[in-house]
């Protein structure tokens, strides 16, 4: 294991030098080869398998195993290796590696800094992403994609009970992200039998994806108490951020690595502090102080509407048509500096009212 903390702690240095937050290696994943192919590599105790939620190998591991699990039902997503909307949370995990977002923001412990590959249980985007990869690993051990009648047990200590530690607890504390997560896997078996397209499986099968999600995200929310420890300038970016998947998940975005990769890139490689106000945020670059220009945007946009932006989006998200068409405005509105805000709300109203 001492390979991957000397390669942590490179990345914590480079990451000091510039603020650009580095969520590749290789063409894959940060420390996407040392995490665990197999199941029987995950920490086992008297045939309970107990991994460690607080290790980022673990943690990654948990998207490794999934992928590999479920690509053999995946090939409505297309014929590569890397077209599982998965891809899309281990790139999410691997930049809040690489950002510091993972480290203890009461700095009381070196968990994230002097010890790289440590997830701090204290912080609000480990605990937020928590929620989006021990529920779902833990509901595919359950529906039975890793191994038959595997029983798995996280590692939590005490006093953390917003962790839920295996599928009873969480099917118990978070029913309905856990449910959802479980129609998606069912959903992956019936896709492969289904008469119907692969396009409208596909189309399916991500709303089905994204509706898991989207549930996990729901229940998260019982870490905004950790939202404390950050700058009002870091709690502002997640709550957009958080705002921000109600879009891509209406318009069921294929979160596949090449995807993915493009929208993680652009996001600050760093924790904002008090007087970072983009897009006039120094060390950070243009590309960074646009998207986080935008989240802003979005947030503040649907506050002054009541809401109504979001749930115009997803009236306009109405057909697989609609949500391709959504697709590309979204890539437009945060990769392309130039496409100006204006237009994309002026295409929203007149989107939702062709449904």
């Amino acid at each position: 294991m001492l390979r991957p903390v000397v390669q942590c702690l490179l990345l914590a240095c480079a990451v000091s030098l510039s603020s650009t937050a580095v969520v590749l290696e290789d063409g894959k994943p940060l420390q996407w080869s040392h995490a665990f192919s197999q199941v029987t590599e995950l920490p086992e105790q008297n045939g309970v398998t107990t991994p460690n939620p607080s290790h980022f190998l673990h943690r990654m591991s948990f998207y490794k195993l999934l992928i590999a699990a479920t690509d053999p039902y995946m090939g409505t997503m297309g014929t590569g290796a890397e077209d599982s909307p998965v891809w899309g949370l281990a790139i999410q995990l691997a930049w809040l590696l690489s950002s510091g977002r993972l480290a203890d923001p009461t700095g009381q412990t070196n968990c994230g800094l002097g010890e790289p590959m440590c997830i701090s249980l204290n912080s609000w985007w480990s605990c937020m992403s928590y929620f989006v990869s021990a529920l779902p690993f833990l509901s595919a051990a359950q529906q039975g994609f890793l191994i038959p009648g595997m029983q798995v047990q996280m590692q939590i200590p005490e006093g953390f009970g917003e962790y839920c530690s295996n599928y009873a607890d969480c099917a118990t504390k978070y029913p309905d992200a856990m449910n959802k997560w479980d129609a998606f896997f069912q959903g992956l078996r019936d896709a492969a039998t289904s008469p119907l397209p692969d396009s409208e499986k596909k189309d399916l099968l991500l709303g089905l994806y994204w509706a898991a999600q989207m549930a996990s995200i729901y229940a998260s929310s019982a870490c905004n108490a950790k939202q404390s420890l950050y700058s009002s300038e870091e709690i502002s970016f997640a709550n957009s951020w958080l705002n921000s998947a109600e879009y891509v998940s209406a318009a069921h975005f294929q979160s596949n690595l090449v995807l993915s990769s493009k929208f993680v890139v652009p996001l600050p490689g760093r924790v904002l502090k008090e007087g970072d106000v983009a897009p006039n945020i120094a060390d950070l670059t243009a590309e960074e102080n646009h998207s986080l220009n935008t989240f802003t945007w979005m947030k503040n946009i649907n506050t002054l509407l009541g809401g109504t932006l979001v749930s115009m989006w997803q009236k306009a998200m109405c057909s697989p048509t609609t949500r391709e068409k959504g697709r590309t405005l979204l890539e437009q509105l945060m990769l392309d500096p130039s496409f100006a805000t204006p237009t994309f709300l002026s295409i929203i109203t007149g989107m939702s009212t062709s449904c």
